[in-house]
């Protein structure tokens, strides 16, 4: 049974349907990527799937249990973390504080403590800066913080939507290497990416997504080397 299973997905924006029908799957310890132009539906099926967004057809399955209808908090509980896009820390509190809002549905002080000192680990920048206001912080620093603050749940599946986004080519490269760092620990990963190279490069398998369609799916290499593909997302 795969990790997260979506099934003929449907959402609308009013009357504007953004999703027709997707389905898609994600196994256990794999990093899966969605790639596709914008609007073709990437963010939004990640709303959804963290409970963001409500469907109108179709189901969301985690571990075997139907999460569409599930508050986003209760999500996070059950284990699943969102990276979303533009970071969105909280930009009036320090480091420390950000990465402990990551924990809340934790009750257990001394696990808390625990994943704070891996993530630090992780993220030396965060343990140099962790008294730092957040939004002082660098673009790869505070992305680095989204993540930290995700991990933080200790989740086994975590959501990023667009990390790279705004980086230099330099701290793009760092960041894919700690997205596959993260997975070589044992954590799955659902990527929404813009840089399909980058995406494509570290994921096990992919989809490729327009206008709110999957039309694509295969191992990511496969994905890769495909001359539509390449033409439209890898500026090949």
């Amino acid at each position: 049974m795969a990790m997260l299973e979506v099934k003929d997905l449907k959402v609308y924006y009013g009357m504007i349907q953004a999703l027709k029908g997707i389905s898609f799957e994600v196994n256990k310890g794999e990093i899966v990527a969605l790639i596709g132009a914008n609007g073709a539906g990437k963010t939004t099926t990640l709303h959804t799937i963290s409970g963001l967004l409500k469907p109108k057809g179709g189901s969301i399955l985690f571990n075997g249990t139907d999460i569409s209808k599930v508050p986003a908090d209760k999500i996070v509980s059950m284990g699943m973390a969102q990276v979303p896009e533009g970071r969105r820390v909280f930009a009036q509190m320090t480091v420390l504080q950000n990465l402990k809002m990551g924990a809340y549905t934790r009750s257990d002080k001394n696990e808390m403590e625990e994943t704070l000192e891996m993530v630090y680990s992780r993220f030396p920048r965060l343990k140099e800066r962790r008294n730092q206001l957040a939004g002082t912080l660098s673009g790869g620093e505070q992305q680095m913080l989204a993540m930290g603050r995700a991990l933080m749940s200790h989740p086994s599946i975590i959501l990023m939507d667009e990390p790279s986004m705004g980086l230099s080519p330099l701290l793009v490269g760092e960041i894919f290497d700690i997205i596959r760092s993260v997975n070589e620990t044992g954590t799955t990963v659902l990527l929404v990416e813009q840089n399909a190279k980058k995406a494509l490069e570290i994921a096990h398998r992919g989809y490729v997504l327009e206008t709110g369609n999957v039309v694509m799916s295969g191992d990511a290499k496969d994905i890769m080397n495909d001359d539509a593909v390449r033409k439209a997302y890898l500026g090949e």
